[in-house]
């Protein structure tokens, strides 16, 4: 989007003046799904469609806020001073749990504003949106208000807004693939320990092609509370034996030795692919790293099998388009991304191959499902900035 066009749909809402554009991404994950809350490694990266905020300062303690994308809620208002939760604020409760957290941090909010929000991301569409909301709200408060605060403490803000102001049991990765995002590299992250290292993506003559089931997930309505806790038994049943803080400590023949403890069927899934996922991750980065775009497409498709039998998370409309995604000529994987129940899928597909893959795959999906997936050519992007003119 233009910064011109933002700032004149910004002065016709607000009839006053912009001060400064800001863009904060979305993202999508590689591999390594369901991992972050359970200890292992994620390997995200930001990409170029995200949200847009235009922002002034105000005299008075009043924020007002308007999104284009829900245009239909019209004008948000709410003091500065009083940042509680409140169930009828709808979208506006993200940045709104930002500035709350940033006050319990001591940030001083010496005056109101008014913002302006524009995204291009498909509506629950699970590219993580509420992140990008909120370190896009980061952001902002960072320049609006001069605050002292770096990169890493705004992402464990978001991370403490969806736990604590929100409600979802969630990961740090979505937050930290959209802060800490850099052009064309992905983040191999250590959820156990935050350590990290950025991996240039270098897919050679394929790219990486977004799948939008365009079937709503909402987080708070989805089971993933529920996988959360089942993984937190099944960690609990096998800690009365082993010495271990998460399923992400242990390597897949530790856990096979180790299974019996767990004695459920259910749980013992869940926990399989907790364990899995994460050695799948370390593997995938590693064939990224050497090359080996064969052997990472594999373990894309593997994580995608993981997440269906054992996690019980991808459902009809996600595993259409996997599934009719590993048929087509020139993709190396495909699989699920985000948290599930609806939302996005990726593929790795030859650049020569895209027509016929979005073609091919679409038709499937409109046949099974009775309405049309839309497909995005995935750009991996930088995280949240300001626009300059």
């Amino acid at each position: 989007m233009k910064t011109n066009n933002l700032k004149q749909k910004f002065i016709t809402i607000f009839d006053t003046e912009p001060e400064h554009v800001f863009f904060s991404p979305g993202r999508i994950n590689l591999i390594g799904e369901h991992t972050d809350y359970n200890g292992g490694h994620v390997f995200p990266c930001a990409i170029s469609i995200g949200t847009y905020g235009v922002y002034a300062a105000r005299t008075d303690d009043m924020v007002r806020m308007y999104s284009a994308n829900i245009p239909e809620r019209g004008m948000v208002e709410f003091d500065i001073n009083n940042l509680a939760y409140d169930k009828k604020a709808g979208w506006t409760n993200y940045p709104k749990g930002m500035l709350n957290e940033l006050a319990k941090r001591g940030a001083k909010f010496s005056h109101g504003f008014d913002l302006y929000i524009n995204g291009n991301l498909p509506d629950g569409a699970g590219l993580s949106s509420s992140a990008s909301i909120e370190l896009l709200m980061g952001i902002i408060a960072k320049r609006g208000f001069e605050l002292e605060i770096d990169q890493l403490e705004l992402v464990k803000l978001g991370q403490k807004v969806e736990n604590d102001y929100i409600g979802v049991n969630s990961g740090i990765m979505d937050q930290f693939a959209i802060g800490m995002g850099k052009k064309d590299q992905a983040i191999f992250l250590d959820t156990n320990t935050m350590e990290y290292s950025y991996v240039p993506i270098k897919l050679g003559d394929n790219v990486i092609v977004i799948m939008n089931t365009n079937k709503r997930r909402e987080l708070q309505d989805s089971k993933y509370n529920e996988r959360r806790a089942e993984c937190e038994e099944a960690l609990s049943r096998l800690q009365t034996k082993l010495k271990i803080k998460n399923l992400g400590d242990l390597t897949e023949s530790e856990f096979d030795e180790a299974a019996y403890l767990i004695n459920d069927e259910v749980l013992l899934k869940r926990a399989r692919h907790a364990v899995f996922e994460n050695q799948r991750t370390i593997r995938a980065t590693k064939a990224l790293a050497a090359n080996n775009l064969d052997l990472f497409g594999s373990l894309v498709t593997a994580s995608h099998v993981s997440l269906h039998f054992d996690y019980g998370v991808t459902g009809h409309e996600l595993d259409i388009l996997a599934e009719t995604a590993w048929k087509q000529e020139g993709v190396l994987g495909a699989r699920m991304t985000g948290a599930g129940f609806g939302g996005c899928a990726i593929a790795i597909v030859n650049r020569k191959n895209v027509a016929a893959f979005e073609k091919n795959v679409g038709k499937a999906y409109q046949e099974a499902i009775g309405y049309k997936a839309d497909f995005y050519i995935a750009e991996i992007t930088d995280g949240p900035c300001e626009l300059k003119d």
